[in-house]
């Protein structure tokens, strides 16, 4: 497959820090970047090694490059109508989540790019990190019976940029919930309770989903996270999964044997992690949480003319639920 050429609007911290060199690591060719500043984009272009052209207006770079897709990493009141920008100019669109502010803001966006014909996605990007994709994997692949219940975790320091809840939740905790989607489906049930302090938000949520799944989920944005932390575990017929801070899944099959679990050594555990060296440097963090993976998948679906996992369409559906469980707290 020849080379993928990406344009890009904006080059803040979390474009630069990882969605530049992701794009970089998964085989993209920058072509062009915009900002609000000339040398703001020359800068990015030298930092990432790029002879494309630099640009200060969105809308020129949209006229002046033909490339396989833009990618949209800017301000979160600022991403659905450049998104919409490119929609009418006829290019697929890699957008940082999220897409919209809720449901209807989400469809009208969808809308527009099937009427256009290009691809849409937004960056989920735990949807692509290995641990969660094993453990889609172990939930489609039935070797463990049925998915009974599961107990989610997500907690982060997120005072900087959240100022209520609704700002935690779609700035931040909505990456958790997408993934429930992911792993479990549409949910059909939802009710939570909050205790909120200023910026200190506290939520306990439990859902039931449609193939009968139930489960629990906590978020918390406190300054004490100061390092993020986040967890899943889900039980089966047959076993349970942890899959643990991005970078262990943890895999127990039920007891088969006759005798007392304590009289011989029946217990069985398989452990997943990634292999770690000086040599990984930086790389190992964005393969992890997901970053190269939906890059290299959006560039597929740029030459594919494919629908991404994480598309528009299903954009609204995470967008609904996050609406969904604000609604339900207490």
């Amino acid at each position: 497959m020849s080379q993928v050429k990406l344009c890009f609007i904006g080059a803040g911290f979390h474009a630069s820090t990882n969605i530049y060199p992701s794009a970089v690591e998964a085989g993209a060719e920058i072509q062009a970047i915009t900002t609000r500043s000339i040398e703001r984009s020359e800068a990015a272009l030298t930092r990432f090694g790029s002879k494309g052209k630099a640009y200060d207006n969105a809308q020129r770079m949209l006229q002046n490059e033909d490339c396989d897709g833009i990618v949209v990493v800017a301000q979160p009141q600022d991403q659905t109508a450049l998104v919409l920008e490119c929609i009418q100019a006829g290019k697929n669109v890699y957008v940082d989540k999220p897409l919209g502010w809720n449901a209807a803001e989400a469809a009208a966006v969808a809308l527009a790019a099937e009427k256009a014909g290009v691809v849409v996605m937004v960056g989920f990007m735990k949807r692509y990190a290995p641990v969660y994709m094993k453990l889609k994997e172990l939930i489609e692949g039935g070797s463990m019976g049925k998915v009974r219940s599961f107990q989610m975790k997500f907690a982060v320091d997120s005072t900087p940029f959240c100022k209520d809840e609704e700002q935690f939740m779609k700035l931040a905790a909505i990456h958790m919930v997408d993934l429930m989607r992911f792993l479990f489906g549409e949910a059909v049930q939802v009710t939570g309770t909050t205790v909120k302090n200023g910026e200190r938000i506290n939520q306990s949520i439990s859902l039931k989903f449609e193939h009968g799944v139930v489960g629990s989920a906590y978020f918390t944005g406190m300054s004490a996270w100061s390092r993020e932390s986040e967890s899943v575990l889900v039980t089966f017929d047959d076993g349970f999964a942890s899959a643990d801070e991005i970078n262990t899944l943890t895999i127990h099959h039920s007891r088969t044997g006759s005798s007392l679990p304590w009289k011989s050594l029946e217990e069985r555990d398989t452990v997943y992690t990634p292999s770690g060296s000086p040599m990984s440097g930086a790389y190992r963090d964005l393969y992890l949480r997901g970053f190269v993976g939906e890059m290299a998948h959006f560039m597929e679906c740029c030459k594919n003319k494919s629908v991404p996992h994480s598309s528009g369409k299903d954009n609204i559906g995470t967008m609904a639920l996050c609406d969904t469980i604000l609604a339900s707290l207490i």
